[in-house]
Formats: C-alpha cells, sequence, structure tokens
C-alpha cells in the first residue's frame, strides 16, 4: 500500500490518498508528479519509462480507455472522499475508512468475520481523516465497545459487524 502527500509551503504533509495493491501511480503525460508516493508496507512497482508508456497509450485504444477508466475511477474516489471529509461525523469517517481497508485488504469478501493488517499509525488514518488521533483512537474504541469490529493485536482490525458497521458510515 502506497501514500500519496502534499507539502504545504511550512513543510507540513497532508495524506491525499491511499493506493492499493494493483492500482495505477504516476501521471502519463505531466513533467512532474505533484505529489509524493511513500509505501507504507512492503510493494513491488512495475516501473514503466514515461515516454514508451505514452507513446504504447498513443497506439492501443484499448489501453489508453483502461487508463482512462481507471483515471475516472479514481476521481469518483476523490469526490466521495470529499464528501466524507466534509459531511460525515467522526464515527462514520472512522466506520467509513475501516470497510474501505477491508474491501482492499480483507481478501475475498466472505460471510462473517473479516481481518487485516491496517498499514497505518492511528495519526496517519487521524491524517487521512482530518480528524485528532485522539478522536481516531475513542472511535475505535466505541467500535470495538459495541462489538462492531475487534482489534486483537497491533495492527489487526477485525470487522465482526459488517452490516452494522456499513449503518454506522451511513451519513445521518
Amino acid at each position: 500500500m502506497l501514500k500519496l502527500s502534499a507539502a504545504t509551503a511550512d513543510g507540513r504533509e497532508q495524506i491525499v490518498g491511499l493506493l492499493y495493491p494493483a492500482d495505477f501511480v504516476g501521471r502519463p503525460f505531466a513533467e512532474e508528479a505533484e505529489h509524493s508516493v511513500t509505501a507504507l508496507t512492503d510493494v513491488e512497482l512495475c516501473v514503466f519509462p514515461r515516454k514508451p508508456f505514452e507513446a504504447a497509450l498513443e497506439n492501443h485504444v484499448r489501453m489508453e480507455r483502461l487508463l482512462l477508466r481507471r483515471t475516472l475511477a479514481a476521481l469518483d474516489e476523490a469526490r466521495a472522499r470529499m464528501l466524507m471529509l466534509g459531511r460525515k461525523t467522526a464515527e462514520e469517517k472512522v466506520a467509513s475508512f475501516l470497510l474501505d481497508m477491508a474491501h482492499h485488504l480483507g481478501g475475498p469478501r466472505q460471510p462473517g468475520e473479516t481481518s487485516f493488517d491496517l498499514p497505518l499509525t492511528r495519526a496517519q488514518i487521524a491524517d487521512v481523516l482530518g480528524l485528532t488521533i485522539e478522536t481516531v483512537s475513542r472511535q475505535m474504541t466505541k467500535l470495538k465497545r459495541d462489538g462492531l469490529i475487534g482489534l486483537p493485536s497491533g495492527r489487526v482490525v477485525t470487522i465482526r459487524d459488517r452490516r452494522a458497521l456499513q449503518e454506522r458510515a451511513e451519513a445521518a
């Protein structure tokens, strides 16, 4: 898993996106990247030199369309994140975040519990969600106390009641 971050003029960092296995990193047809990319877990990247990759896109319409679809999906995710940041409560944000992590990291979706290793620290989660680390910790504890999630050890999270967690994630 990777994080995309931007720096403010005074040096503060803001996580502006997360990338998961099979996601595309980079921006064809741009001279410079606008964001820093940092690995949160062990990562294997397949690197394509920019100019030959751009030429391949121009010569292969199906490949260009696939990249366009992925770009539009990323835009949809960014818009959903804007809604979450602007309108959801702290509990809704944390519940939405955990469901998103389970979707991307929890393996094949099956009935019952889903467990995954959370690749971000609570401070990074707070940064992504526009919350404080204390608020993230309180919300995680509340979701655990209510039986929706388990926190068995370290960064392991278990979704115990997906339906109830989804209800908590929905904006009121």
